[in-house]
């Protein structure tokens, strides 16, 4: 992801998408743009907090990320 002309900016973003799209909206299509709203707000919650994802050894994205997390006073010590 770094910047103009590369085919492969876009692939994450696409796949996501995707996953939105088949996992959420196909099976359960909004009724109005609140609903809509509503939906994405609550499939990104559970794609971020919920879901395991193979591509981090089938983990929770919040859980990889919250591992790796240092606290910003031992992150200056360091």
């Amino acid at each position: 992801m770094d910047g103009k002309g590369r085919a492969t900016d876009n692939a994450f973003i696409e796949r996501l998408w995707r996953s939105v799209k088949y996992e959420k909206l196909y099976i359960h299509p909004p009724q109005d743009g609140m609903d809509l709203y509503n939906k994405l707000e609550d499939y990104m919650y559970y794609y971020n907090n919920k879901r395991r994802h193979s591509s981090i050894d089938d983990l929770v994205p919040v859980k990889k990320y919250v591992h790796f997390k240092q606290p910003i006073s031992s992150a200056r010590a360091a």
